[in-house]
């Protein structure tokens, strides 16, 4: 009997060894991609963009050439730089990395991921937008200070929609967590919910604020009065601007596995199916490729809006995600 429960007790420590192994392998997987796979999709958007404008474009792998020029480049630094603009690019490109790993893009064994849930994942974006103004403000130029404030305003509105759409799915799903999101949703019949289609579009608002893409901003004009993200990042250089251009990069590939989370779970491996890494990755590339095409559709048909119209562009991102949360509610979803 005691050779029996010694076996047994051997036998459940090898099956737990085996999977944090495999939960280590899959949070490595999910955070070499979102490093190799994000400047790729910024380079895919803006292809796509020269190809509906009909245009060549400067290719797929042109983010790539960026961010080796500027690693390879001397750092300036401004004459009145504090210890905070120094340290911010690192602490940016910190946060949005670590968003990045806790979206469940590849799998949902993500050891990363019960340590931060829907709420934790937002503040992580609120801690990056903190940081990256403090630091334009902290020059002193005009740019940086105009910049500071227009993302601030920006991120004071997307943020509540943002939130909203996430519990509107964690009504559908009863948890805050996205890996139970996408394992909910993935073994779910396939059917048309009203509520999540209005925060997918609520949503699809929110990630093109929060990214600096048209109509809130234009990521490829330095005009004075148009500018958000670029004003932020004006004074960077060398090393410190290929942090903040590759932290760009990361989050609106954290922002598209978000969407790819909530709006088409499909094709996501589980804790119990390690072979589903191998299908993983080429089903991830074919959806973002499908929202990176998306993305640069919608900047092409789309105008720059003025500043002053944002505070209406995102305020109706909230108002849709609200009506989704009572949809819920009214069909007893709650």
């Amino acid at each position: 009997m005691n050779t029996l429960n010694t076996l047994n007790a051997i036998n459940a420590i090898n099956t737990i060894n085996t999977m944090s192994l495999l939960g280590v392998l899959s949070q490595g997987m999910a955070l070499v991609t979102a490093l190799l796979l994000a400047p790729l999709l910024t380079g895919w958007v803006h292809q796509c963009r020269a190809w509906l404008h009909n245009k060549s474009g400067p290719g797929v792998l042109q983010p790539y050439r960026l961010l080796h020029k500027l690693f390879n480049k001397d750092l300036l630094m401004a004459e009145h730089a504090s210890a905070l603009y120094r340290t911010a690019p690192y602490v940016v490109f910190s946060c949005t990395l670590l968003a990045s790993a806790i979206v469940p893009t590849l799998s949902t064994d993500l050891p990363l991921s019960p340590a931060a849930d829907a709420i934790a994942l937002v503040g992580l974006f609120a801690l990056a937008r903190v940081f990256i103004s403090l630091a334009a403000m902290d020059v002193g130029t005009a740019f940086g200070s105009l910049g500071a404030r227009r993302e601030m305003l920006v991120g004071f509105l997307a943020e509540p929609a943002l939130l909203m759409v996430l519990f509107c799915a964690s009504m559908l799903t009863r948890s805050t967590s996205l890996t139970a999101i996408v394992e909910t949703l993935a073994h779910r019949d396939l059917a048309i919910y009203p509520s999540m289609l209005l925060a997918c579009v609520a949503f699809t608002m929110v990630a093109l604020a929060e990214n600096a893409r048209v109509p809130v901003d234009n990521p490829d004009t330095h005009l004075e009065l148009t500018m958000i993200h670029e004003a932020l990042i004006l004074e960077y250089s060398a090393r410190h601007l290929a942090l903040m251009e590759w932290a760009a990069s990361l989050k609106l590939f954290a922002y598209a596995g978000i969407g790819l989370a909530l709006f088409c779970p499909w094709g996501v491996a589980e804790a119990d199916a390690p072979l589903a890494l191998l299908l993983a990755l080429p089903v991830l590339v074919i959806k973002l490729a499908a929202v990176g095409a998306l993305v640069a559709l919608i900047e092409t048909l789309s105008a720059k809006m003025r500043i002053f119209r944002v505070p209406e562009f995102l305020g109706t991102a909230f108002l849709l995600a609200v009506i989704g949360l009572l949809v819920n509610v009214l069909l007893g979803v709650a």
